[in-house]
């Protein structure tokens, strides 16, 4: 945290990846201006896309104290950070039709940080990271339903969610596991 700036007293939600249209970046900005008085809370965006300028221009004329945009690190640098992070974030905009599962979802895991998913309707990630109970959704249209979370998540201890997210790693997304279901079909 010190090597980027990042606040050693505050609860770190970390949002790494693409920042294009599929993300709903205009949400995103709509929630962090939401956030801008949670003093225990930091937002840290990473990543770029077509939509970064907007994300750029925000922080510029916001001047907001508890969010940090940053380019896209080296991979290592990047793991290494998202480890230092209390939770993970996962912006999937609401108009989205057919359900989407993102990749980041597994970053977010091995490093061991819950994850606060805020999603359409269609993609069933809310489901399973619920379900699983190593995180939590809101629909991607509302945003007072991501503060109220966001609020809720800074006075928790995460250690349970985090064990039970690194359990559901391993046992449902193991190589092993990938091999028994992929030969479930060759039966």
């Amino acid at each position: 945290r010190k090597k980027y700036g990042i606040p050693l007293d505050k609860k770190v939600f970390v949002y790494g990846g693409n920042l294009g249209k599929p993300q709903g970046i205009q949400f995103l900005i709509e929630c962090l201006e939401k956030s801008k008085d949670i003093d225990d809370a930091f937002f840290l965006i990473v990543g770029n896309g077509t939509e970064y300028g907007k994300l750029e221009t925000y922080e510029k004329i916001s001047n907001q104290k508890n969010f940090k945009l940053m380019s896209r690190l080296p991979k290592d640098d990047y793991d290494t950070m998202v480890g230092a992070c209390d939770v993970g974030l996962i912006f999937l905009d609401h108009r989205f039709t057919i359900p989407n599962f993102p990749s980041r979802l597994l970053s977010y895991m091995q490093a061991k940080i819950p994850v606060l998913a805020v999603t359409d309707p269609n993609t069933d990630i809310g489901i399973v990271i619920e379900q699983g109970e190593f995180g939590w959704w809101v629909e991607s249209n509302d945003s007072n339903a991501f503060v109220q979370k966001v609020n809720s998540v800074i006075s928790m201890n995460l250690k349970a969610t985090q064990d039970k997210e690194y359990q559901y790693l391993i046992d449902h997304y193991a190589v092993e596991c990938a091999y028994e279901e992929i030969l479930k079909h060759f039966k």
